[in-house]
């Protein structure tokens, strides 16, 4: 199956460049791609092929397809999204707590993936899933999902150089007692664990950035920012402090008011990789952690909306 990459009309800033300066400088597209586009896709300029070391002229159009390089084996699955924004290179989805991003052993089906699939099926278009962002299967919130191998590309370089900018909510168990902070303490499997993270001497590099939004009795509501993407990142760090989060029982938290880790995807912001332009959302609250603020942060909430 070949999938377009990148189409584009050459402007007069790109004549008389050629084909791969363009391609490479101006639109990131790694030299990776570039091989493949040759050998297993197809470089055109107004429908006809050309060299990579061709000039260029003001008017051209351009553009590269790929083949595959794998089938997608995801089936396809209706359910409803909640997408947020969608265009030629990516999708924002709102994804519920409950929903497992890609199948596995454990959750075969009914993930975001094979919803993604149908949804793209249903549009007559053969796209394989790929997540920019996972959450975890309890955290809601914003996702990126990649609707072609370049955009996938420049994301995964924007998550790299940290341009990628993710913000989360969580309400957290105890008072925090500094107003801001930073938890730079590396993160790695626990002993005896698939699934189960820790911080630990021989870890990964682990930097989580918090500030309080507010204190309740006996709560705290934080919103963080990921300067890595450690697996369980948030819950791992906020819990090495004394600060588990509420509900989360993985890592000591308590379920008394809440059924899932009080972790919420926020915001996201970005600047688009194809047209240069910075772009946000933000995500409100889900019902659960909205009641658990309403009841622990009250003043904070009316303040917010005002």
């Amino acid at each position: 199956m070949l999938e377009e990459l990148i189409s584009f009309t050459v402007d007069e800033a790109d004549a008389g460049q050629t084909v791969r300066e363009v391609l490479q400088k101006r639109y990131g597209v790694s030299r990776r791609l570039l091989i493949r586009a040759k050998f297993k896709g197809s470089i055109t300029r107004n429908g006809v092929l050309v060299f990579v070391n061709e000039k260029l002229q003001a008017g051209d159009k351009i553009a590269v397809m790929v083949e595959e390089e794998a089938e997608e084996t995801v089936a396809p699955e209706d359910m409803p999204l909640s997408i947020r924004y969608e265009d030629e290179d990516l999708m924002v989805i709102a994804k519920p707590a409950g929903l497992v991003v890609h199948p596995t052993g454990n959750h075969p089906s009914g993930t975001l993936a094979n919803g993604m699939i149908a949804y793209w099926k249903k549009r007559g278009e053969n796209r394989k899933f790929r997540a920019v962002n996972r959450l975890d299967k309890d955290t809601s919130g914003l996702m990126i999902v990649a609707k072609n191998q370049w955009a996938h590309e420049q994301f995964s370089r924007m998550q790299q150089i940290r341009t990628l900018q993710r913000t989360y909510r969580a309400i957290v168990q105890g008072i925090v007692e500094s107003d801001d902070g930073t938890i730079n303490t590396p993160i790695g499997l626990a002993e005896n664990s698939f699934i189960t993270r820790q911080v630990r001497p021989d870890g990964q590099t682990a930097v989580t950035h918090y500030r309080v939004l507010a204190r309740g009795e006996g709560m705290s509501f934080v919103e963080v920012k990921l300067e890595t993407g450690r697996t369980h990142q948030i819950r791992v760090h906020m819990s090495s402090e004394g600060h588990p989060l509420a509900g989360d029982d993985l890592y000591g938290g308590e379920r008394e008011h809440i059924g899932r880790q009080a972790l919420h995807a926020w915001g996201l912001s970005f600047v688009h990789p194809r047209s240069g332009l910075a772009m946000s959302w933000e995500e409100p609250l889900p019902n659960d952690m909205e009641q658990l603020a309403q009841q622990f942060f009250p003043d904070y909430l009316c303040k917010e909306m005002t």
